[in-house]
């Protein structure tokens, strides 16, 4: 991925509603649920709602990276303060770039 920046990524787990972006919307995750909360710095006051991201894993401890790049959507602030990672991904989306579920990923990341 050309001129991607770097970040950290972590995953988070349901309830994923109510969101920043949409309320109580199902209607608002992405097919696959392949989605994504962000820190401060990605969230842009808001404007990252809806954003999407092509992603994939760098590093971690233990190896946890699998080969494959993803594509996710912002559907939330960090829920969290201080926020963890750059990234909170949803189960589903960490589990498509990492085999362990509870691994801290330092992730390439570019908006699409």
């Amino acid at each position: 991925m050309a001129l991607a920046d770097i970040g950290t990524a972590s995953s988070y787990g349901p309830p994923y509603l109510p969101t920043q972006c949409n309320g109580n919307s199902v209607e608002q995750f992405p097919p696959g649920n392949l989605f994504v909360a962000v820190n401060e710095g990605l969230w842009d006051n808001g404007a990252a709602c809806g954003r999407r991201y092509r992603l994939r894993c760098l590093s971690g401890r233990n190896r946890p990276c699998k080969t494959d790049i993803i594509e996710v959507q912002v559907v939330n602030f960090c829920p969290k303060s201080p926020c963890p990672s750059s990234f909170l991904m949803s189960k589903e989306a960490f589990f498509a770039i990492s085999r362990f579920p509870t691994a801290k990923l330092n992730v390439e990341y570019i908006e699409i």
